[in-house]
């Protein structure tokens, strides 16, 4: 809800830069869950770990506690489409090996390209490596461990289901695994393991647990889970139940790859924010909490201009805040509801006052909307991204809304932002406050294969026009700005590079088209240097790895080889 638009003397009065007050707070429990059902799949062909019967009997007691029913099987037979359908996520617990034929890998590709949901824990990165779609699904495959030993685990995603309630760092003994390749490209990294801690880390950075959107599916993988101790660990159990619930989709996660955003606030200190008006923030357990009001805690340090705002949020029930965004700097909040925007956080108003609108100017997608918000007491994510004057926004990786200012009076360039804290009896919780600037963007040709440069071919503008190699010129047909939200834009058009009808098979097109954020086209530069796809966990490929002008470009399974390698402008 928006400030007053006048305030009595004695608010005016108490218009004082209020100090954050420290405070013990429990977080509220969540809505129950609807009944589902989970496969949990252990074949071994290889190495067989002794803690898998453990780690059945914990995920079947998670199941009694949390409303779904554990089917539990090592007979790849029950891998078939009819089968599969009747679950919500299947988990791989500790397999190792080549452990489905082709037609059981069929089924369960099928599987989540309808919609289902993956959950790889531990020696799952063991696991069937001569299959592509697994390997891009699990997100990294094994390489090495050292011997079993405690270690630092660090969350990096405070606002996920599987990490939002096990603190910012916790002590776990484990079989770390090193990893062929770092996810963090990606996928969404969720935990890293900090290597100073243990011997015997090869990675640097070094993810342990990540999920992501894959193929019409969900897939979330944790690398713990070695030792028969885990499953009794209450730590270990509400990431591994998180994950669960969002590989089933009861649970909604931005799971986009996350890389270049810098912390705002990151629960340690409020260096750089100031109170304007009335109310406070408490300050406990990495959480900022409103109480009071009508007043906002606001980032003074920084006015930003083009940039990709997330930050993570939760309610307990029918409670009000939002994010005001692109006022000019003033300790008065009623400037950010006169001068600027707020992203609304409410459970109940009218269309253009509740959550994910843009307050009083431009209601939220509601179906889409309410389809990724979850339930209050959950946390959610927010990504609010402006360029010039759109305004975009994401709750948990959806787009709901996407607003143009008009208005001569405000500019969403002037650039600060804030959290309003509403009112007493309106609390509502923040964490991880974080920003990307996108204003630094670089435009220029995509080189692939014999060094010719990804290009529209005849240098169309009209949605649909081919993408093709083509020797490289510096015409405005082969210029290409990579966004923070993953599209390869062409300048010269407005457009984005796109796959056809958002297909999945090889082969299909790619085209430009009118930019929307879809999931057509998202682009992940990968470390071995394709352009993938994470829709369809395929890559962008040269037909034939031909090398003439004008060859097209198509969607094709990641193979690693040359057609699939690209160099983005840098």
């Amino acid at each position: 809800m928006r400030f007053l638009a006048k305030w009595t003397a004695a608010a005016a009065g108490a218009l004082l830069t209020a100090s954050l007050v420290p405070l013990a707070t429990a977080a509220p429990a969540a809505a129950a869950d609807p009944a589902y059902r989970v496969l949990v799949f252990s074949r071994t062909v290889t190495f067989r770990h002794d803690s898998i019967p453990s780690g059945i009997t914990a995920i079947r007691s998670l199941g009694t506690a949390n409303n779904f029913t554990v089917d539990a099987t090592e007979d790849p037979t029950a891998f078939t489409s009819a089968n599969l359908s009747r679950y919500r996520a299947v988990v791989f617990l500790s397999t190792t090996g080549d452990v489905l034929n082709g037609t059981q890998q069929t089924a369960f590709e099928s599987y989540i390209a309808s919609g289902g949901g993956y959950v790889g824990v531990h020696a799952a990165a063991d696991t069937e490596y001569d299959w592509p779609f697994y390997g891009n699904l699990v997100g990294a495959y094994f390489s090495s461990h050292p011997s079993i030993q405690q270690a630092t685990v660090r969350t990096e995603d405070q606002g996920d289901p599987a990490t939002a309630d096990i603190g910012a760092t916790w002590t776990h003994t484990d079989e770390w695994y090193n990893y062929q390749t770092n996810p963090r490209s990606t996928t969404h990294v969720l935990a890293s393991v900090d290597e100073s801690s243990y011997s015997g880390g090869t990675m640097g950075d070094h993810p342990i647990s990540w999920c992501q959107d894959y193929s019409g599916g969900r897939a979330f993988y944790t690398g713990l889970g070695h030792t028969k101790e885990s499953y009794g660990e209450g730590p270990f159990l509400k990431h591994l139940l998180g994950g669960i619930r969002y590989a089933a989709g009861v649970a909604k996660a931005d799971c986009r790859p996350e890389n270049g955003y810098s912390p705002l606030f990151n629960g340690s200190g409020t260096t750089g924010w100031k109170q304007a008006g009335p109310g406070s923030f408490t300050l406990a357990d990495r959480t900022l909490t409103s109480q009071g009001g009508m007043g906002m805690l606001w980032y003074s340090a920084k006015e930003f201009h083009s940039y990709s705002l997330k930050l993570d949020w939760r309610m307990n029930g029918d409670n009000n805040s939002g994010v005001f965004v692109g006022f000019p700097a003033s300790d008065d909040p009623q400037s950010a509801v006169d001068k600027g925007y707020e992203i609304q956080i409410d459970a109940s108003d009218d269309a253009s006052r509740t959550t994910g609108s843009v307050y009083g100017f431009k209601a939220a997608d509601q179906a889409a909307r309410d389809a990724a918000l979850n339930a209050p007491g959950s946390w959610n994510t927010y990504e609010i991204k402006v360029e010039g004057e759109r305004l975009q926004v994401w709750l948990n990786g959806v787009k709901i809304n996407d607003f143009t200012n008009t208005d001569p009076v405000r500019s969403l360039q002037q650039g600060y932002i804030g959290l309003q804290n509403h009112a007493t009896g309106d609390p509502v919780s923040f964490r991880n406050v974080r920003i990307k600037d996108l204003s630094s963007a670089v435009a220029g040709p995509v080189r692939g294969l014999a060094g010719k440069c990804l290009d529209v071919a005849a240098a169309g503008t009209a949605n649909g026009t081919q993408v093709q190699l083509y020797t490289c010129n510096g015409t405005g047909a082969q210029t290409w700005t990579p966004t923070a939200v993953g599209e390869l834009r062409n300048p010269q058009s407005g457009k984005c590079l796109d796959v056809a009808g958002a297909g999945t098979a090889n082969g299909t097109k790619i085209q430009l088209w009118d930019c929307n954020s879809m999931g057509a086209q998202k682009w992940t530069p990968t470390t071995a240097g394709e352009l993938r796809n994470p829709q369809s966990g395929k890559c962008l490929d040269v037909t034939a790895a031909a090398t003439a002008d004008g060859t097209k470009v198509q969607l094709y399974t990641c193979n690693g080889s040359a057609a699939q390698k690209w160099t983005l402008p840098a």
